[in-house]
Order: C-alpha cells, then structure tokens, then sequence
C-alpha cells in the first residue's frame, strides 16, 4: 500500500460519505510522515491529516482496513470536540475508542472491524473491548449465558452488549473507572489508535466541518444523556431520528451487500490532487510566492490512484407506489456511487436513463409497473450485476427468462410493504428491507 494507493482509497472514501466524513475529509491537505504512530488531524488554521505510511503498510491488509482506520480518526476528532465535557482521562480514552470501533464493526461491517480484530489480536484486560469478539468467543459468551461454561469476567457482559448496540460510551467509561487495574490491566495509551495526545482547540474551518458532518450523521447510540453518577452528556438526536438513521444504516448494509465489487473487479484510474512542500509547473501562485516567501510554499500536484471501478447497474421502480421509500434510497445509493455504472435506470413500463441530482431522482415514466422491459435491457447490456429496486409488484415471469440471464448477479430489493411473491416464484434472489419509521 503506497502513498498514491491511500490517496485514492480517500478518494472514494470522499464519494461514498460514510458517516458523512466528506464534510471534514475535503478541507483536509495529507501529510504522510512518521511523526505519528498511526494517524493524527493537526489542530491548525489549515488542519492535515497525518498519515503514518509505515503503520499503514504494517496493519492494514485491504482497501477497508484502510478506510476503517481514517474513519475511527474523523469519528475521534468529532465525538472529543463535539460531544464532550471534561478532561480526557485514560478510562475516557479507552471508552471513546471501544464505542468508535464498535459503530465502525455495526455500520460498515466486518470487512471494516477486521482491521481492529487482527490490530489488538493479542490485546488483554479491558484492551479487548477495543476488538468484536472471535466466533470462539462469542460461543463461550453465549455457552456462559446458558450456564453451559465455566464463570468468564464480568465486564465480558459488557464487551457483547458493546458491540451489539445496547452498551454506549459512558458505559465503558464508568467501566474502566470502577474496575481496578490490577484485575483486568490497565488500558495502554500507545495501542490506541489515531491521535490521544493533542487536546488544543480546533481551527474555524475544522469547527464548522464537523458540525456540519454532526448535522448530517446520527449521534445516536453513542453518548446516554446525564444520569445518576454519569457526566453530562450532550443527547444528539430524538428516537424518531434515531429510528430513522437506524433504518437508513440497515438498508445501506443491504445495498452495500450487493453492489460492492466482486473481489478481482478491474480498477479504474482517478485524478487525486495534493499539496506538497515541493514546487510544481502547474501551479504559478506557489511558484511567484517562492520568489519573495522565506519559506518554501506548498504547491499543487495532481497524479492518478486507482478504484474498484463501478461495474452494477440499478434499475429503480418509479411507479406511484415506491414515493415513501424512494427519495431516502436515492440518497443513500449517493454514498455508493463509485460502484455502480452510469447512467441510473429508472422504469416504469420501459427503462429510462435517470438522474440524481442533489439527492433527487430526476427520470420520465410512463405509469405502471412492468419488469419485462428490465429483464430485456438486462439481457442487451449483459452487466456484471444488476440491482432492481421495486416494490415487487410486477407481472408473472417465466422462470427461463431469469435463466437466460445466468451470466448476470441479479438481485432485488424490496421495500417493507411491496410483495415478494412473484419475484420468489420466478426465481429471483431478493431482500426486503425493513418499515420506514413513521
């Protein structure tokens, strides 16, 4: 994993918003060095984001790994500067962490969490909550539960409730508090990752961009407000926001699920732009601001980086009937736009190319439903894969229409209450997503 390669990985990273990171991620420049263990955003008029190469090329196996950790920093720099009251101490440090890797294992999955789970493999005490638990565990938890085993460690409870959602940052922070060192070991401030030691206030421009990516993101499930002995934390969203973020992270799991390109997918190039100390023929202003400035000025650099290129096509149902659902899985389709090729398909009764624009889908139609018109483009453009999002009420296929279509993944999606039947009958795979929270 080079420079360039991580550079791209951020590229995409920027155009699938997870988390809504893009807000931060956009205004930062890139540093690579070594002055950081691992990574690090710098407290300046114009912040970076320190990249420590080597930690990347020692830990970090995949492109998700990669992504995983420059999420866990945007995530650790927005919940100490937003969410936060008091000094950090070390049982602050390790509950801040453990929550963090614990949204990035619930919402990106364990493609993403792997990179903790191999990162602290060796980790004891409380360390481990830092990491989900391994399927032998988890059997040992459960076979604990079932008075099938031997007695395992209190905060063990605690380390599942953690990574399943029903455990939250003040938790684990009363946690480490309670527990002495002497029984389960005191956290270690030099494995965490990202940036534990800087605590200086934070630059306009980072200030501004990470309350907007708070506005953008739900903070459920992170902090519980103030209670008995807790410190006073800030409650970020209502449960009705709550519910609904909730439903938008499920039915993103479920679109990500069948888009992310096959391991092996070809990789297209992208423009990647840096700023560097080293002066370039493109850019005049750094080169004239040489002539007078004592110090040498950053220059801008453009160069190419590669990412899996977008190789599924989608075919959204604009009928009447799919209005609820549509506008929230056109916007979240928008965090998953590297991977599928343009344009948009949108049909009625015939397939149309479609657009969106600022999170609206723009297409003609014209009324009704029919997948007939779907599975005769599907079998003209051949793609790798394709992805109908409907509602499923659709007229009778014949099940060797689906089999002509062998060398397609096909898949559908179908909202809460659509009706899956005659997609089961025709033989097409399909996943219902879960009801929109009223």
């Amino acid at each position: 994993m080079n420079a360039y390669e991580v550079r791209g990985l951020l590229a995409e990273l920027i155009d699938e918003n997870p988390f809504a990171i893009r807000a931060v991620l956009k205004i930062l420049s890139v540093e690579f060095t070594g002055t950081v263990p691992t990574l690090a955003v710098t407290a300046e008029e114009r912040p970076r984001l320190l990249i420590n190469l080597d930690f990347v090329q020692q830990h970090c196996r995949t492109a998700e790994h990669v992504k995983a950790v420059l999420c866990h920093e945007f995530l650790h720099v927005l919940l100490r500067h937003t969410t936060m009251q008091g000094p950090l101490t070390l049982a602050r440090h390790l509950a801040l962490d453990a929550v963090i890797n614990a949204i990035i294992h619930r919402q990106l999955g364990e493609k993403y969490s792997s990179l903790m789970s191999s990162y602290y493999a060796d980790a004891g005490g409380l360390m481990t909550l830092l990491r989900p638990m391994t399927s032998s565990e988890s059997s040992r938890f459960l076979d604990h539960k079932s008075r099938r085993h031997g007695a395992l460690p209190q905060w063990w409870t605690s380390w599942n409730g953690l990574y399943v959602g029903k455990l939250l940052a003040d938790d684990i922070e009363r946690l480490a508090q309670d527990l002495p060192a002497t029984a389960c070991g005191a956290p270690d401030l030099d494995r965490l990752l990202g940036n534990h030691a800087d605590d200086a206030p934070l630059p306009e421009a980072l200030e501004r961009a990470l309350e907007r990516a708070r506005r953008e993101m739900n903070g459920g499930g992170i902090w519980r407000g103030a209670g008995p002995g807790a410190n006073p934390y800030e409650i970020l969203v209502s449960p009705k926001q709550a519910a609904l973020a909730d439903w938008k992270a499920r039915t993103l799991g479920v679109l990500r699920r069948h888009l992310e390109p096959a391991p092996g997918a070809r990789r297209a190039a992208v423009p990647v732009n840096a700023r560097l100390p080293v002066l370039s023929t493109s850019d005049r202003r750094a080169f004239l601001r040489a002539t007078w400035s004592p110090f040498l000025p950053e220059a801008e650099w453009s160069a190419t980086a590669t990412k899996p290129e977008g190789r599924a096509q989608v075919y959204l149902d604009v009928s009447g009937s799919m209005n609820a659902e549509m506008p929230l899985i056109v916007a979240l389709l928008g965090h998953l736009s590297s991977w599928i090729r343009r344009p948009f398909w949108a049909f009625s009764t015939e397939v149309v190319p479609a657009v969106i624009e600022r999170g609206v889908l723009r297409a003609g139609t014209s009324g009704g439903t029919s997948l007939e018109c779907v599975l005769e483009h599907v079998a003209k453009t051949r793609p790798a894969c394709a992805v109908i999002v409907t509602d499923g009420y659709v007229e009778n296929i014949e099940r060797r229409r689906i089999a002509a279509l062998a060398g397609t993944r096909l898949h559908a999606i179908v909202t809460r209450d659509g009706n899956p039947a005659l997609l089961r009958d025709a033989g097409i795979a399909y996943s219902q997503l879960g009801r929109l929270p009223s």
